[in-house]
């Protein structure tokens, strides 16, 4: 889960500061990354949505080192929480690029890869009762 999260602390970083920037992405797969950066979309209340990406993956990281250190389940509790909510967020975000701004951003794509797999990883931990 801290791998996951600090692969999308990265990549929201980058998205967030090229936003910032006034730049747009260089495209891993394909050519959406400019049309979903520069798209109306991309900002929320003001805010790159990557901003947003960047805050979860950081309390994501962090709940994720507490709980492998500490056990504590409330840690992994919250990683459940963040984690649905982001993964209805990013449906919310994939349906905007294929239907609304007929692009895919492979670096958002590969963004939501990891906050949906880390949320599917606290299935089964959150399973394991404490001895």
């Amino acid at each position: 889960m801290a791998g996951l999260a600090l692969i999308g602390l990265g990549i929201s970083i980058y998205l967030t500061v090229l936003k910032l920037a006034g730049e747009v992405p260089l495209c891993v797969v394909g050519g959406g990354c400019e049309s979903v950066q520069t798209s109306r979309y991309s900002v929320l209340l003001g805010i790159p949505v990557a901003a947003y990406g960047a805050a979860w993956s950081a309390v994501a990281l962090a709940a994720a080192i507490a709980w492998f250190r500490s056990g504590d389940r409330r840690a992994l509790l919250l990683l459940y929480l963040g984690g649905l909510a982001g993964t209805l967020f990013e449906g919310y975000l994939v349906y905007l690029e294929l239907f609304v701004i007929h692009a895919v951003c492979s670096w958002c794509a590969t963004y939501g890869v990891t906050v949906v797999a880390g949320w599917l990883l606290t299935l089964p931990a959150l399973r394991i009762r404490d001895p």
